[in-house]
């Protein structure tokens, strides 16, 4: 009966407006019917594409930068996969020395910094409801207010003008839609209003040959030009 029931929920019943419902369910099946709220919350980000696309960001300009400059990891830039240089020297003991070396110093790492690492993520977060993500997503015509790529071709987030961690509110008035590298660039340092810059990209000037370019002259366009 238990089957027939979660099942008509599920297939029927289940309204969504985000993908957590799905995700939260799941998860304890695949678990022995019960898990953590960490897993349980571990398992969302496997499906939130915006924190996807802000750790490899930190991936590839950061941590990854770092450490093909010290020649330890390559990166194909054709497959977009990272590998240890002379991985297959080492022997299956001296991986996992290297494995513990590492977890040793995230320990201490921790032990000496915290959580306070993360602060920026915490201080500029916080709960943002589907109805208001919606709202600033359809005023700015579902484009980043910024470089005014579309939510197409990049994750857009809903970004505090002023930061919360400088007293901005959770009012409407008070939130942006910057795609993600442009919000992970502002960061929680910068108060400054781009809502009406997509508005420019409208602008006309009577006379320029690039203004009012004809269709059959066109050699090559993209979403913003």
């Amino acid at each position: 009966m238990i089957h027939t029931e979660l099942l008509d929920f599920i297939q029927n019943r289940m309204r969504m407006s985000h993908v957590y419902q799905p995700v939260l369910l799941m998860a304890p099946l695949r678990n022995g019917g019960e898990l953590h709220q960490r897993e349980i919350a571990k398992a969302l980000l496997t499906h939130d594409e915006s924190q996807i696309d802000y750790y490899t960001n930190i991936v590839n300009n950061m941590v990854g930068k770092v450490l093909r400059g010290h020649q330890i990891i390559e990166r194909d830039k054709e497959t977009k996969r990272y590998s240890l240089v002379h991985f297959g020297q080492l022997t299956l003991q001296e991986r996992d020395t290297l494995i513990s070396a590492c977890e040793d110093r995230l320990t201490e790492f921790k032990s000496a910094r915290g959580e306070s690492v993360f602060d920026h993520r915490r201080k500029s977060s916080g709960y943002v409801s589907g109805t208001i993500r919606y709202e600033v997503l359809k005023r700015a015509r579902f484009r980043c207010e910024l470089c005014g790529i579309s939510a197409e071709e990049k994750a857009l987030e809903v970004d505090h003008i002023v930061p919360r961690s400088k007293g901005g509110s959770d009012d409407i008035s008070n939130f942006q839609s910057l795609c993600y590298s442009c919000n992970a660039m502002k960061r929680d340092r910068d108060d400054t209003d781009f809502r009406h810059i997509i508005d420019s990209y409208q602008y006309r000037e009577a006379g320029c040959i690039f203004c009012e370019v004809d269709s059959d002259r066109i050699i090559a366009e993209n979403e913003l030009a």
